[in-house]
C-alpha cells in the first residue's frame, strides 16, 4: 500500500486518524504501532514477521550491550546486531546479484553454475536496516541510552510514515520525540501536516505520474539506436523530473503524516536541481541518506581527517560506490555511484574553483550531469544506457519513434517551474512562508482551499486510471 493509493487515502488514513485522535495520550503510541503493522502487512504480510523478529533481536542485543562494561562483550553484541541486519539485507537484496556474477565467471570457465532460488525483496528493507544500525551504533558510542520499552523501539522502526521509503531517521533524532509527541499534537500541527501531505500527493500524482507515462513510453523503445535526439532528451528529462517529484512528493507526505501525530521528521530534499555543483546536489538530494553515509561510513573510514588528501578522496569515492549499491543490486547502480563520486572528487581537486567563477550558470552544469546520470539509474544496464546517451548527443533528426501528446509540455514546464523557482527571491520567500513560517488565520484559509482543490484533482486522477508507479518502493 502506497500513500497515493485509494486504499490508503480513503480507507486506511481516515480510520487510523479517527482511532488515533480518539485514543488517550497513554494509548496513542500503541495505535501508531498497530496501524504501522497493518500498513506493512497490507503490502508484505509474509515479511512482517521478519521485521518484528529482527527488531526483537536488536532490542535485547542492545540492552545486553549497554548492560556490560567489558569492551570485548560490547563489541560482540554490536557485531551480532549489525551482522543480523546486514546479513538479511545481503540475503534478500544482494545474494541473487552475487550468485549471478559468480555463475557468469563459472560458465566462462566451463564449470557448473550455482543453483539459487530468487527471493522476494521485503518492502523498505534498505531503509529500516539503516535505521536499526543507527540504534545499535548510537548506543554503542554513548550518543543515547537504550530504550526501556520494546514498544518504543518498535515504534521507531515500524513508524509507517517513514517505513517504506524514508526519510532515514537517525535514532537520536527520533527517540527524544517519543515521550513528548502528544504534546506537539496541536490543531495547527494537524492542519499543516495535512496540507503538506496533500501537496506531496499532488507532486506525486499530478506531476510525477504524468511524466512517468512519457518516460516509460520512451525508455521502453525497442533499440535505443532508433531514438532521435529530441525523444531521447524528452525521456531523460521526464525521468529526471519524475524521480524528483515522485520521491520528494512521498517525503512530503511522510513528513505531513508524522506532523499530524506530533513528530518532526527531517527534511529529505532542498531544491536539489538548483544545486551549483554535484557536491551541492548531494547536500540537497536524499539528505537523510547522505547524513547516514557521512555519520556511519565516511567518518568511521576517517572522513577528511586522515592526514592524506588521497585517502580522503578515496573515502569519499567509497561512500558513493556504497550509495550506488544501496540503491540496487546491479552493476549499473554501482557505476552510477562511481559516476557521481568521480565528479565529487573532481570538484574537490580543481572543478570546484571553475564552478565558483561560473556563479549561477553552474546550475546548468549540475543539472546536465545529474540528468545524464539518471539514464543509467533508469535503465539499470550499462550497455543500453550508453546507447541511450549516444542518442541524446548524436543530433539525430526526429523520426516519429515517440509522439508528443498535449499533456507533455504543460506538465514538464510545471515541473521545471517548481524545481527552479527558488532561484528567485520570490520563490524563496514563497517556500519559507508555506513550509516553515508560522501560519496566520488567513494563511490557513488559503492553504485549506488550495488543499481541497488539489485533493479533488488527485482523487480524480487516481480513480480515472490504474497507472500509479512509485520508484523507491522497490528499495
Amino acid at each position: 500500500m502506497v500513500f497515493s493509493s485509494i486504499a490508503f487515502i480513503f480507507y486506511f488514513l481516515p480510520l487510523f486518524f479517527l482511532l488515533y485522535y480518539l485514543a488517550g495520550p497513554r494509548y496513542k503510541s500503541w495505535v501508531i504501532v498497530a496501524g504501522s503493522m497493518l500498513f506493512y502487512a497490507w503490502s508484505a504480510p509474509r515479511f512482517l514477521f521478519v521485521i518484528l523478529a529482527t527488531t526483537l533481536v536488536d532490542f535485547y542485543a542492545v540492552r545486553a550491550m549497554a548492560g556490560t562494561q567489558v569492551a570485548a562483550r560490547r563489541r560482540a553484541w554490536l557485531l551480532l546486531s549489525v551482522s543480523v541486519n546486514l546479513g538479511l539485507l545481503c540475503y534478500f537484496k544482494y545474494a541473487g546479484f552475487f550468485v549471478s556474477n559468480v555463475n557468469a565467471v563459472l560458465e566462462k570457465a566451463g564449470m557448473q553454475p550455482l543453483q539459487w532460488l530468487q527471493v522476494a525483496l521485503p518492502v523498505g528493507i534498505s531503509f529500516y536496516t539503516f535505521e536499526t544500525i543507527t540504534y545499535v551504533v548510537d548506543v554503542y558510542r554513548g550518543t543515547h541510552q537504550p530504550l526501556r520499552r520494546f514498544r518504543d523501539y518498535l515504534l521507531y522502526i515500524i513508524f509507517f510514515p517513514k517505513l517504506i521509503a524514508g526519510p532515514i531517521v537517525q535514532f537520536h533524532d527520533f527517540a527524544t520525540q517519543i515521550p513528548e509527541h502528544t504534546r506537539r499534537d496541536t490543531y495547527d500541527a494537524r492542519l499543516r501536516g495535512l496540507y503538506r501531505f496533500i501537496m506531496g500527493l499532488a507532486k506525486k500524482v499530478l506531476i510525477a505520474n504524468a511524466l512517468a507515462a512519457v518516460a516509460d513510453d520512451i525508455f521502453s523503445t525497442n533499440g535505443y539506436h532508433r531514438l532521435d535526439t529530441l525523444s531521447a532528451w524528452a525521456g531523460a528529462l521526464s525521468y529526471t523530473f519524475q524521480i524528483y517529484f515522485d520521491f520528494s512528493g512521498y517525503s512530503d507526505m511522510a513528513l505531513g503524516l508524522a506532523q499530524m501525530m506530533g513528530f518532526r521528521l527531517p527534511e529529505n530534499f532542498n531544491n536539489p536541481y538548483t544545486a551549483v555543483s554535484v557536491t551541492d546536489f548531494w547536500r540537497r538530494w536524499h539528505i537523510t541518506l547522505g547524513a547516514w553515509m557521512r555519520n556511519y561510513l565516511y567518518i568511521p573510514l576517517g572522513g577528511n581527517r586522515t592526514g592524506s588528501r588521497v585517502r580522503t578522496l578515496f573515502n569519499l569515492w567509497i561512500v558513493f560506490v556504497a550509495s550506488g549499491l544501496w540503491h540496487g543490486a546491479a552493476w549499473a547502480f554501482v557505476l552510477w555511484g562511481i559516476y557521481h563520486g568521480c565528479f565529487m572528487v573532481a570538484e574537490r581537486l580543481f572543478l570546484g574553483r571553475w564552478l565558483q567563477r561560473a556563479g549561477r550558470w553552474s546550475v546548468l552544469y549540475t543539472f546536465l550531469i545529474v540528468s545524464v546520470g539518471w539514464v543509467l539509474f533508469r535503465i539499470e544496464y550499462v550497455r543500453p544506457s550508453v546507447e541511450y546517451m549516444k542518442a541524446m548527443f548524436s543530433l539525430r533528426s526526429w523520426n516519429n519513434v515517440w509522439m508528443m501528446d498535449g499533456e507533455f509540455l504543460p506538465v514538464i514546464f510545471t515541473a521545471a517551474f517548481f524545481s527552479f523557482i527558488t532561484l528567485t527571491g520570490v520563490g524563496r520567500v514563497w517556500q519559507q512562508k508555506v513550509f516553515f513560517d508560522a501560519y496566520t488565520r488567513k494563511m490557513h484559509l488559503v492553504m485549506c482551499g488550495l488543499s481541497v482543490v488539489l485533493l479533488v484533482l488527485c482523487a480524480a486522477r487516481i480513480t480515472s486510471g490504474g497507472f500509479n508507479p512509485f520508484i523507491y518502493f522497490r528499495f
